[in-house]
């Protein structure tokens, strides 16, 4: 059985899953699909194509699944796609997407979004990330797995953030993040491997130790980008499996993949 408020307006044509609650004066469009017991809180408008898996919860005053706020948006049918056990605190805005990529904004799963935040069109979350109140991803922007993005941080357009990344508090990103790195200050710049958050992950000492070199080569060594990924493929030793190794192959599709530059 659904639970919804007298007072929401909930389209005949909108999908609801076994489970899910409205609350007052909620505002749910004909497009909208939401997965089992997820649960709406009051004066939230969720609007477009929008797809919402099972388990999440959003609080009161959030808007999501407007159309972009990009001018050259012409109505297309772009979607917002958002999985799984997400937490969406108040105000928060997440956009369509828009045909200058795949037509498709993403949130992953198991997300813990503060109030504030803003998700515009293109913008692909992964899962298990946080981000803190007033925390701003610009069109396009890629967040990976595990990252952190600080209160009142703003990410440029096409920026990407990798996986395990921290953004301190008030950063001004503009540039790719490599994953596993800390970035705080302004001009915005690497200050160490993100240690804490590794540990809580239960990371071996043997992967933390190799990640340790990629950030001594990439920040410690006076080499060029260049070099520095020469050296960090070194530190390969093509184990099948071997998880440090997996974190040396992230790190060099994340260099190879970056187009705006690296913080560094």
């Amino acid at each position: 059985m659904n639970k919804i408020h007298a007072t929401a307006l909930v389209d005949p044509k909108a999908r609801l899953a076994a489970g899910v609650e409205v609350g007052a004066y909620s505002i749910i469009g004909p497009d909208v699909s939401i997965g089992a017991n997820t649960v709406i809180g009051p004066h939230c408008v969720i609007q477009g194509r929008t797809t919402i898996g099972c388990d999440n919860r959003f609080f009161q005053f959030n808007s999501i699944g407007a159309v972009p706020q990009d001018i050259s948006y012409g109505g297309e049918p772009t979607q917002l796609v958002i999985g799984d056990r997400n937490t969406v605190r108040e105000f928060c805005t997440f956009n369509l997407g828009t045909l200058k990529e795949e037509g498709i904004t993403r949130v992953g799963s198991d997300n813990w979004i503060m109030a504030y935040v803003h998700i515009a069109h293109d913008v692909r979350l992964g899962n298990h990330t946080i981000l803190a109140n007033n925390a701003t991803l610009a069109g396009h922007v890629h967040v990976g797995d595990w990252a952190v993005v600080g209160g009142l941080s703003g990410v440029h357009q096409f920026v990407k953030i990798g996986a395990h990344a921290m953004i301190g508090f008030q950063g001004h990103v503009a540039q790719d993040v490599p994953p596993f790195m800390t970035v705080d200050g302004n001009p915005l710049a690497v200050r160490s491997v993100n240690l804490t958050g590794l540990r809580r992950r239960d990371f071996s000492a043997d992967r933390i130790a190799r990640i340790k070199q990629m950030h001594k080569l990439l920040y410690r060594m006076s080499l060029t980008l260049e070099q520095a990924v020469a050296a960090i493929a070194e530190l390969r030793n093509n184990m099948p499996g071997s998880q440090a190794d997996e974190d040396v192959i992230a790190m060099l599709d994340f260099l190879a993949q970056s187009k705006r530059g690296i913080v560094r």
